[in-house]
């Protein structure tokens, strides 16, 4: 398997996705070690989206082949999902604005947990070391934040939100960590934050693929442009352009 504990190679051919309006995305190639900082670029509508959740086995290739973490997609495609994250993803991995950063944190202990035989002040203890190694990793430091852990959703700026929807992610430990949308709506500053956020977790091992406008020199850069037709760049929104894609394509 072309994995390390931690890490997910992944290597495609020509990959795409068809929906019912056409190409989402077609003609990628990616080759790309484990640990790797990946950034997906392209216009508007190019398919970016359905490109991470293609490569996360969320979404079903149409053409070309690719393996991740050694695996092949689609026919592994629960296998590669379930070794796999992903965050701040628009209709797939939204934050609740209602509920508090605590709440958010416990609910994906809690399916972390999942088949776990912890009882008591066990679990409590896992939960804790879980949810602690989780922010660490994210950045996200529940002193800084109005309320606490008690902070709602909808109380976050963009980038701790960014880094509470990364810690959600992290909690379960994936090879492979996709993020949408990384620089939206960020100033320059927060840009280079939200970089170095990623850049910390690839170099823990885990290779991490990011939908981004500007890319750092040390990123790996994907291009959903290539073989580009008329089709792939209609003026849409993600939600619609993973919905098509999905419509035709099956979701996992």
């Amino acid at each position: 398997m072309e994995t390390t504990r931690q890490g997910a190679a992944v290597n495609a051919r020509g990959i795409g996705v068809k929906g019912p309006r056409g190409w989402a995305f077609r003609g990628v190639d990616i080759t790309a070690d484990p640990g790797s900082l990946i950034a997906v670029q392209g216009p508007s509508g190019s398919g970016r989206t359905c490109l991470l959740l293609a490569l996360t086995g969320r979404m079903r290739l149409t053409a070309g082949a690719a393996t991740v973490a050694g695996f092949p997609l689609p026919k592994r495609m629960g296998t590669v999902r379930s070794r796999t994250a992903v965050a701040h993803v628009p209709g797939v991995a939204d934050l609740e604005p209602a509920l508090t950063v605590a709440e958010h944190l416990q609910e994906q202990a809690l399916l972390g947990h999942r088949g776990t035989p912890l009882w008591g002040r066990r679990r409590k203890e896992a939960t804790r070391a879980l949810v602690d190694a989780a922010l660490a990793t994210a950045g996200l430091d529940p002193d800084t934040l109005p309320k606490g852990l008690r902070t709602c959703v909808r109380d976050l700026e963009r980038l701790e939100a960014l880094r509470l929807s990364v810690a959600l992610a992290v909690m379960h430990q994936p090879r492979l960590l996709a993020v949408d949308d990384l620089d939206l709506k960020l100033s320059s500053e927060e840009r280079a934050a939200a970089w170095q956020l990623l850049r910390d977790v690839a170099m823990t091992g885990t290779t991490v693929v990011a939908v981004a406008s500007d890319a750092p020199a040390d990123a790996l850069v994907v291009s959903t442009a290539a073989d580009a037709t008329p089709e792939t760049h209609q003026p849409e929104t993600h939600e619609e352009e993973a919905a098509h894609a999905f419509a035709e394509t099956g979701r996992a």
